[in-house]
């Protein structure tokens, strides 16, 4: 029955698409730019009606493209009830933001009625990562692991997760401009964007909140050390501050530090020196406003750290989507979604490791908001080619995925 209503909301919602074809297949978006976003929903010219709208328009051209995204994938994942439940979310959601199309900001309710539906969509989609993740893993244990559908699950979920970024960033600013979302403690915020923000301060929160965690499971955690370094000639001893989500930015260092946390207490536990220091750099230069978490944590192998940004690879136990308290690792999914963050505005994150020592994350940014606009997934032909064609063949020699095991070819004495 569940199926049956799937497949009956998704031929109404292709016949609504011709209302957004045109931008859905040019990817005509209106692209943010944290520059442009301050001074559009600054308090001091912000107006609901003119974010009424925008939003209106171009909330469903996003959630459009993942909807048409998400048919593309294989019938096997697609049919995982937890894949199914997030399918449910969008499409209610989509038809939800549909009723205001046609509904003028002059309408007395109109307003009201919107922002109340804004925050509604939000709590729905509060849970999507950990859905979309338990589905994932159901399809692994009941089909195992295939190198094509994993690129394109790969391939997919890095664009879906961009769009849901995407998609709750506008939502926030609406909300916490024209909402009662106002957080008191943050009165200088610009919905959900700092135009002061502190990053060594935000490094801190987030450290401090990675301790906490860290010490449930191992009732212990290691100190941190911050350094910073403004490269910018004009005040070399002022604290680094950008244009810039918080929260963002709090969730890639949250996850690095618990990746850092967590490989520490393993490598040294039960050591007597102790646990060794996790350092923080934070440098300013002309374009590059950088983050760096060194540890101290045995390092990966150069042949793993490509999957450790793979949303099907995790080295901890799958945590249960039922516990209250927060998984210190296990679900795969942290780093990719960090680095998703990070290039969201036209930054990245990287790995630098070395083996028997430690890993170096960088986290980078732009230094200048006016360079820092979405980057945003087009659902186009060349996305839809993607899934539709097979692997193809290695044109590199690669005569070993694994390291031999050399015991083997011991001389005999």
């Amino acid at each position: 029955m569940f199926s049956v209503q799937i497949v009956n909301a998704t031929n109404l919602v292709n016949k609504n698409f011709v209302h957004f074809k045109k931008k859905i297949f040019t990817g005509r978006f209106c692209l943010i730019f944290l520059k442009k976003c301050f001074f559009f929903f600054c308090r001091d010219n912000a107006c609901e009606k003119t974010s009424y709208m925008f939003l209106r328009k171009e909330l469903p051209v996003r959630l459009a493209n993942t909807m048409r995204e998400v048919n593309l994938l294989p019938d096997k994942l697609l049919s995982q009830p937890s894949v199914k439940l997030v399918q449910k979310w969008y499409m209610q959601s989509f038809f939800e933001l549909l009723e205001f199309e046609n509904r003028k900001p002059d309408d007395p309710h109109a307003l009201n009625d919107f922002l109340e539906t804004l925050i509604e969509i939000r709590n729905r989609h509060n849970d999507v990562v950990p859905t979309m993740a338990q589905g994932v893993i159901e399809y692994k244990e009941k089909f195992g692991f295939d190198p094509f559908v994993s690129s394109n699950i790969q391939y997919f979920l890095d664009r879906f997760y961009t769009n849901r970024i995407s998609f709750r960033m506008l939502i926030n600013q609406h909300t916490l401009l024209f909402g009662n979302d106002i957080n008191p403690a943050h009165p200088k915020h610009i919905g959900s964007i700092d135009p002061n923000c502190n990053v060594a301060e935000v490094v801190t929160d987030a450290y401090e909140t990675a301790k906490m965690v860290c010490e449930q499971y191992y009732s212990a955690a290691p100190e941190l050390k911050i350094e910073e370094f403004n490269g910018t000639s004009k005040a070399p001893q002022k604290p680094i501050q950008a244009v810039y989500v918080p929260s963002h930015l709090f969730h890639m260092l949250f996850e690095l530090f618990k990746n850092a946390m967590r490989a520490t207490n393993e490598l040294h536990e039960g050591s007597k020196e102790g646990l060794p220091l996790i350092k923080a750099k934070v440098t300013l230069g002309k374009e590059d406003l950088s983050v760096k978490i060194s540890d101290r944590g045995g390092g990966v192998a150069l042949r793993k750290i490509d999957r450790l940004f793979n949303y099907t690879y995790s080295t901890a136990p799958t945590p249960s989507l039922d516990s209250k308290r927060v998984p210190l690792a296990g679900f795969g999914h942290g780093l990719p979604i960090s680095r998703l963050y990070a290039r969201y505005f036209q930054g990245d994150l990287k790995l630098y490791s070395m083996e028997g020592v430690g890993t170096d994350a960088v986290i980078y940014l732009k230094a200048l908001s006016s360079e820092s606009f979405e980057r945003l997934p087009v659902f186009n032909k060349s996305a839809w080619r993607h899934y539709q064609g097979g692997p193809g063949a290695d044109d590199w020699s690669n005569p070993s995925k694994e390291p031999r095991d050399a015991s083997k070819y011991k001389a005999k004495r």
